[in-house]
């Protein structure tokens, strides 16, 4: 039997490991199963493990006459890094190979939870810059809508960094850079400039929309975690809330000074067209992995993921069949194409799969859905299909895994009842010794 302190020790580091990985936007059942295998590499069995949107409980009872050792972690939000994930899912390799002791690995987590981020803030800025800039490409910008549009990301990016400085919640974080957004194109649609501000509002929507953890209660869901699930249900549908209304309240400002933004319908796309839609949203999904800390050998996954699902889309879209059963199409291809080759690039498909959605979000549904409301008509359809493709996407994304997991069965991925296809953690199938 470990010693007691070995025993904590163990469930510290898996703690610490889970924390990263749910903060991360991991599933609830992917960061379960992980922090089981961390604890079995210590050496520490008879582990149960509990995941909520919160906290994170291990509890360890070898017999049933024992005390039982329970660890509790208080999950906090913390800035996405995806070099921080990426070291911790490496580490947790290791150990789980391994190929480092437990004290190596604890370090090592120390470590990379200490350290700050190793992109200066200017850069990252300019980064959300970029994503709006190809958002705007996908939407058929022009070159001025393009730039407006990099200086409304950049004006986001300034108050999600402002204000978390000052404990405001996140709903009005959302919110103000939804109004930010909005200002930015009444402001430009007030003057004589030849320039379709809505691509602008539907630009700051998506940008913010990137940050909904829609997918991760979508995957709790299917994966048996409800409550998780709900709880995350609950925090997106507040973000969202958030940004509809600053939208809403910039919308209303613009209308209070005569200046109106109207709706827009992209047209019939030409093969010229498509390149340029394909092109922005691969600089849209990488500027967003950029942005995200993504360490440069993803950053060409990520392109080529998200232009594959952009072309998906426009091919499914042109047909009679819809945009939100293209949104899904596309999503299936991500998810199944992210889980094939990731591994390749020494990344967890998590760090690939949700960048590459970031330009099939429903911006433009939002958008039309409130412009509707403001001017008193019946805006609620376009907010009930934005919905239905944020679901479909994230749906979509899992079965393309669950579909591509027959192909990727050389590769030795550990799968259990707990969960399916995994987005981060170790992917080695348990000997038959172990229990």
């Amino acid at each position: 039997m470990a010693e007691r302190r070995e025993v904590y020790e163990a469930l510290d580091l898996a703690l610490r490991v889970g924390e990263v990985l749910l903060s991360s936007g991991a599933g609830a059942a992917d960061v379960a199963v992980t922090m089981l295998e961390v604890t079995q590499a210590c050496g520490v069995r008879d582990v149960t493990a509990d995941v909520t949107f919160v906290d994170l409980t291990l509890r360890h009872q070898p017999t049933d006459d024992a005390p039982a050792a329970i660890q509790v972690r208080r999950v906090t939000r913390r800035p996405l890094d995806y070099t921080d994930l990426i070291e911790v899912d490496e580490t947790v390799n290791s150990l789980v190979a391994g190929d480092v002791t437990r004290g190596e690995a604890r370090r090592r987590v120390a470590r990379i939870v200490a350290t700050g981020h190793h992109r200066r803030r200017w850069a990252v800025t300019i980064g959300w810059g970029l994503m709006g800039t190809g958002i705007a490409l996908t939407l058929g910008g022009s070159p001025l809508v393009c730039l407006l549009a990099f200086v409304a990301a950049c004006a986001i990016d300034g108050t999600q960094v402002l204000l978390p400085q000052h404990r405001i919640p996140a709903f009005y974080q959302h919110a103000a850079g939804g109004f930010v957004a909005t200002l930015i194109a009444v402001t430009a649609s007030a003057t004589e400039l030849d320039v379709d501000p809505s691509r602008v509002v539907t630009t700051g929507i998506v940008m913010l929309l990137a940050g909904v953890g829609i997918m991760g209660a979508t995957q709790d869901a299917l994966t048996g975690f409800p409550v998780t699930a709900s709880a995350r249900l609950i925090d997106a549908v507040l973000d969202t809330a958030g940004i509809i209304a600053g939208v809403a309240a910039g919308l209303t400002v613009g209308d209070i000074l005569g200046v109106g933004l109207t709706t827009f319908t992209p047209g019939a796309a030409g093969l010229a067209e498509v390149g340029v839609t394909v092109f922005g949203a691969a600089l849209a999904a990488t500027a967003f992995a950029y942005a995200s800390y993504a360490p440069a050998r993803s950053l060409v996954v990520v392109s080529l993921v998200a232009a594959l699902g952009q072309g998906v889309l426009l091919a499914v879209d042109s047909s009679e069949i819809g945009r939100t059963w293209g949104s899904a199409a596309a999503a299936v291809t991500i998810g199944a194409v992210c889980y094939l080759v990731a591994g390749r690039f020494r990344v967890p498909p998590l760090v690939v799969v949700v960048p590459a959605i970031v330009p099939l979000l429903p911006g433009l549904d939002i958008y039309r859905g409130l412009a509707l409301l403001a001017e008193g008509k019946d805006g609620v359809l376009e907010l009930a299909s934005a919905l239905a493709t944020a679901l479909a996407l994230a749906a979509g994304v899992i079965l393309g895994q669950y579909l591509a997991r027959p192909l990727k069965r050389e590769a030795r991925r550990l799968e259990t009842r707990l969960a399916g296809p995994r987005m981060v953690g170790p992917f080695r199938r348990r000997g038959a010794n172990d229990t």
